[in-house]
């Protein structure tokens, strides 16, 4: 895996494990910030409003990496940290991980929440299908009528996808571009004369 790649989930998956009548329910899911994180922790409580524990644990975005974990009420570091731990095993990024228990009246003990929590979170990963994904960034170009034909080849060549394109005074085309391309790409148009290159965002 390079530096422009990283390992993440597809879509949402889940896992099941049950230990003394207490029930383990993992659901994975593929994220892209903290607050979308806050959003479906939120939910999970309102569906599952009678279970004891809400456990998490979340990786997100390879470049300025944010990790938390969260024990929700389970001794120190027998839950959150576990689940984690298989979200570091996989590699994966942009993922969070929510393990919600339902006590069955019998204690598991440390070495037994640390196992349960582990092998649910690892079940829910091993059930999703895991995509290599590769950040992009969104530019837009601002040039002359004159320069179309240069410009539409370049963009050809790149295999790059054109998000719109509009006139206004000049033609705009707004471009999504892989960042490992991006270097190279942004000095084809740069070498265009007329060209005026606008980064707007990164993905």
């Amino acid at each position: 895996m390079d530096q422009y790649s990283y390992r993440t989930i597809k879509a949402p998956a889940g896992g099941l494990y049950k230990e003394k009548g207490s029930r383990f329910i993992a659901r994975a899911y593929p994220v892209e910030s903290v607050e979308q994180c806050k959003e479906i922790l939120s939910e999970l409580k309102k569906e599952h409003y009678n279970a004891r524990h809400h456990c998490y644990a979340y990786r997100i975005d390879p470049a300025e990496e944010q990790v938390r974990s969260n024990d929700d009420g389970e001794p120190s570091g027998t839950a959150g940290k576990p689940i984690l731990n298989q979200i570091y095993s996989s590699e994966l990024f942009n993922i969070l991980i929510v393990v919600i228990r339902y006590f069955g009246g019998t204690k598991l003990g440390v070495s037994g929440l640390i196992n349960a929590y582990k092998t649910s979170a690892r079940e829910a990963i091993s059930n999703a299908d895991i995509i290599i994904k590769h950040p992009t960034e969104e530019i837009e170009l601002h040039f002359d009528y004159a320069l179309m034909n240069p410009v539409m080849r370049i963009i050809k060549d790149e295999n790059l996808k054109v998000n719109g394109q509009f006139y206004d005074k000049n033609y705009v085309i707004k471009l999504t571009v892989k960042k490992n391309l991006m270097d190279r790409v942004a000095l084809r148009f740069e070498k265009l004369r007329g060209v005026q290159l606008k980064l707007l965002k990164n993905n």
